[in-house]
């Protein structure tokens, strides 16, 4: 019952984050081939996704779909939904133009890819998901027919730096999230923050 429930929450979180693409590629024209990132945020997601695609080719090839289920769902749930969605608000949000438009593609992007890495695994859910985006990317049918994602379809070997730079972000976050959890300190107060050894 708890493995089912888990299942649950991970199509109920992906369904969120499809819902907050749309929500924020509303009325705009549909983007089409790779992306060219303006943002750390996007050469990091898409380094990501370059790494999953990889992983999941090689888990296939092993026929460990145990395997393959585990990396599809740390890169869904952990980097795309809990950390790329809320690293591109302040683009989204902000008043580059250029960012805005370069985060809402590669927010199509990698969401187009992710349900096509995930479909063997959850045919239904994504199906209906991949239906409300294909329009915007330009695509027909069904998510059955298009080609599955592969490493190498973007050039990430200048991401580097940038991939680096989020994952040391991401680690100071986690870091004072835990201390706060630890210290029975409340999200919602403010708190004056030190750091020593580092920009």
């Amino acid at each position: 019952l708890a493995r089912a429930d888990g299942y649950r929450n991970f199509c109920n979180k992906l369904w969120n984050a499809s819902r907050f693409v749309l929500m924020n590629t509303e009325g705009v024209a549909a983007a089409h081939g790779a992306p060219q990132p303006q943002t750390d945020a996007e050469r990091w997601i898409l380094a990501q996704l370059d790494r999953t695609c990889a992983e999941a080719a090689q888990q296939f090839a092993d026929y460990r779909f145990d395997l393959l289920a585990q990396t599809l769902y740390e890169f869904a749930w952990n980097q795309f939904c809990d950390w790329f969605v809320e690293l591109a608000k302040p683009a989204l949000n902000g008043s580059d133009a250029a960012a805005a438009d370069s985060t809402r593609h590669t927010l199509l992007y990698v969401l187009d890819a992710l349900l096509r890495l995930l479909h063997p695994l959850i045919p239904f859910v994504t199906e209906e998901l991949w239906q409300q985006i294909a329009g915007k990317r330009g695509c027909e049918g069904s998510i059955m027919l298009q080609r599955y994602p592969q490493a190498g379809e973007v050039d990430v070997t200048a991401f580097t730096q940038a991939d680096a730079d989020v994952e040391w972000l991401k680690g100071i976050v986690s870091a004072l999230r835990r201390i706060r959890s630890e210290l029975g300190v409340s999200p919602a107060k403010r708190v004056t923050l030190l750091v020593r050894g580092g920009d």
